[in-house]
């Protein structure tokens, strides 16, 4: 040891290194046994991980196996259900379809309706028009004593008008008939109502209507005698209602006059308006006033607005029979929308004054003057 340290001591520099790598690649070179130690040990290996990783592709197919047997009731059961879903849509197709043709039905039916309904706005203005002017040559006087009349009724007119009213006809009147109106009552009022169609010319009705106008009620034994034409009942309630507002004009400075049968003209500001509704009078009035009326001043017309209204459609054109049942409606729906919410007051003058206008049609329709006020 000593003598080949001191050999290997005393060899130069490359010779040692050279031995020094020689050594290293005899200790990194394998054996040949040791060589196939190691391929067999990966042969082994190589075995066991193939047969680990058939297993697990094996578990894998078997999963998919049970996943497609429940796809497979899954679809059994989807198909069911689609057939079931199917017979439902064509359930509801056919009641679908049945629904279709009864709301065309009833549109139908609904336009039919409207237009009867149009018709027969038309048809009753037409009616309570003619009834009107079949009522222009009958009168009523109020306020006779009761039983004073007698057993014949026409020669008490005939015999009492002329001395009443001041006016002389020559021939005398003639009477169709006269009768009292309501049944006698032994204990009530002590004065009762009489009224009778004339069978004369209807101007010398006219003639009974205009001295009334002009001297208001007549005397008879310290009591008032009023004459006034004869109208029908809604007319009336509408003229009732017309009347009902005549405070309200008055405070306001409102000219006014009411025309025959029930049509209220007024002017303000040189500005000439018609209305054939109260309501309209009433929305105006309320319009215009700064400070509309209060409840105590209110009751009374509005209690008579609203009887008159009920008694009519509420288009509130059946005054004016010439006019086309569509704008009829129009103007109906305008005014009750406005009539429900009028805080815009330039929205409602102007629908107002839109339906208020006064046209030459009108005034060559109403030539008759103002009915004076009733006392």
């Amino acid at each position: 040891m000593p003598g080949g340290r001191s050999s290997n001591k005393h060899l130069d520099k490359p010779a040692r290194q050279l031995l020094f790598s020689e050594a290293l690649r005899q200790t990194r070179t394998p054996s040949p046994a040791s060589q196939e130690h190691r391929t067999n040990q990966s042969r082994i290996m190589g075995d066991t991980s193939q047969g680990a990783t058939m297993n697990s592709i094996l578990q894998e197919i078997s999963a998919v196996g049970r996943s497609i047997e429940g796809m497979d009731s899954m679809m059994t059961f989807l198909t069911e259900d689609t057939k079931s879903m199917r017979l439902d849509i064509t359930g509801f197709q056919s009641q679908l379809t049945a629904l279709e043709q009864r709301v065309t039905t009833v549109e139908t039916q609904a336009v039919l309706a409207s237009d009867r309904d149009q018709e027969l706005l038309y048809l009753r203005s037409k009616f309570i028009d003619l009834e009107d002017k079949s009522s222009r040559d009958n009168a009523h006087f109020l306020g006779f004593p009761e039983d004073i009349e007698g057993a014949d009724v026409q020669s008490f007119l005939k015999n009492t008008l002329p001395q009443l009213t001041g006016l002389t006809f020559d021939p005398p009147l003639e009477f169709q008939r006269a009768h009292r109106l309501g049944p006698k009552r032994r204990n009530g009022p002590t004065t009762h109502d009489l009224s009778f169609p004339a069978s004369c010319d209807i101007r010398r009705l006219d003639s009974f209507l205009q001295k009334a106008r002009t001297q208001g009620p007549f005397r008879m034994n310290d009591l008032q005698i009023r004459m006034t034409a004869d109208f029908s009942k809604k007319t009336s309630e509408r003229r009732k209602a017309f009347l009902a507002l005549r405070p309200h004009l008055q405070q306001l400075e409102i000219k006014f006059g009411l025309f025959e049968p029930a049509r209220m003209w007024i002017t303000k500001n040189n500005v000439s308006k018609y209305f054939y509704n109260p309501m309209d009078l009433s929305l105006y009035l309320d319009c215009v006033s700064d400070c509309p009326m209060d409840t105590a001043s209110r009751s009374q017309p509005q209690a008579l607005i609203t009887m008159a209204l009920n008694s009519l459609p509420k288009e509130s054109a059946l005054e004016r029979p010439d006019d086309d049942p569509s704008e009829t409606l129009n103007r109906g729906r305008d005014l009750e929308r406005l009539s429900k919410n009028h805080n815009n007051r330039g929205q409602v003058l102007h629908a107002v004054a839109k339906y208020t206008q006064v046209t030459d049609r009108d005034k060559s329709c109403f030539p008759l003057k103002p009915s004076p006020a009733p006392t």
